[in-house]
């Protein structure tokens, strides 16, 4: 059904009858788009709650991580102050401190009094046993005070999770709830991201091959006073639809300072492909040093190869003695 509905603007568009001749082929070789956003998004809470205020608007630019709704949360702050006060509490642990001090004077003051025989052995094991007691009550203590840090992070996120913030840069498109309304399971806001818009062009299968990811076309959006603009092919589908017998391209068309709405309808020129730039592994083109490099003087100049002489014409030419090969003879034969 979409597809079907897409190929209804993705149909070329029929030129003026008094058009000029170019003018009537660019216009038979471009194909109707729809320029969209990039990313749409029904924000909502993942807690139910009553709205308590709204940060933004109908029309108004949002930043990503930018507050858009608070819910009431004074039982969730209540508890994130309740568990900042106990972490901050560090008394048994000065207390646990002390104790594990005075039992170690204990052990060694024992010590020391049984080395001049005015204790007994079971004096010293009874002082060694309260320093070792008072050691597992500090790590208890310690352990406990790392429990109530655990727990006011888990309070500072469930307050956290009463405060909705925008997923990403853009326009809030629709508010759905008003302060003082619940939330539960439906969208507060919508946010479309628009710089950089998305353009949608549905493109005869005939043409499949000739736009390739990374190609720059000319979009016109039908709006007054619009300029044509480059959009760059990000998407290609691999998959055609047979019903319309056309396949979907997406292109990225930069939209800074929003200046082009979304919604808009516009035509693609085929005509204007620009393909991207060759990559770093493609062939190097000879360049003219290169050429005279390649071309030594010690190459062979391109003219007829001389005939060959023989060894008796080549000595006599160069004036040296012709050598003689002399075969010997064994002695005895």
């Amino acid at each position: 059904m979409a597809l079907a509905a897409g190929a209804a603007w993705a149909a070329p568009l029929a030129a003026p009858a008094n058009a000029p001749a170019a003018t009537a082929a660019q216009q038979r070789a471009a194909l109707g788009c729809l320029i969209e956003p990039d990313r749409v998004a029904d924000v909502g809470s993942q807690v139910v709650g009553l709205v308590e205020q709204l940060h933004a608007d109908r029309g108004d630019r949002v930043r990503a991580g930018q507050t858009l709704l608070a819910l009431r949360a004074d039982v969730e702050r209540a508890t994130v102050g309740v568990a900042e006060r106990r972490a901050a509490v560090d008394a048994d642990v000065r207390a646990a401190e002390a104790s594990l001090a005075l039992a170690l004077q204990k052990v060694k003051r024992a010590e020391a009094l049984l080395a001049q025989g005015f204790v007994s052995e079971q004096a010293l094991e009874l002082a060694r046993a309260e320093h070792e007691l008072a050691a597992q009550k500090l790590n208890q203590v310690a352990s406990q005070r790392d429990i109530w840090s655990h727990e006011r992070r888990v309070a500072e996120a469930q307050l956290a999770l009463r405060t909705v913030k925008s997923p990403f840069d853009g326009v809030v498109v629709e508010r759905f709830a008003n302060p003082g309304e619940r939330v539960e399971e439906r969208p507060v806001l919508r946010i479309a991201s628009i710089d950089p818009l998305r353009v949608e062009l549905m493109v005869p299968t005939a043409q499949y091959g000739r736009v390739k990811v990374g190609d720059r076309l000319t979009v016109q959006p039908e709006l007054p006073g619009a300029e044509p603009v480059q959009a760059t092919v990000r998407h290609v589908d691999r998959v055609l639809d047979a019903a319309s017998n056309t396949f979907r391209v997406r292109l990225a068309l930069p939209n800074p300072e929003h200046r082009l709405p979304a919604g808009l309808r516009c035509r693609a020129d085929l005509a204007s492909i620009v393909r991207s730039e060759p990559t770093a592994s493609a062939a190097p083109v000879r360049t003219p040093s290169t050429t005279a490099t390649t071309a030594s003087p010690a190459a062979p100049a391109a003219t007829t190869a001389p005939a060959p002489r023989t060894p008796a014409a080549a000595h006599a030419a160069t004036g040296t003695a012709r050598p003689v090969t002399v075969a010997l003879q064994p002695a005895g034969r």
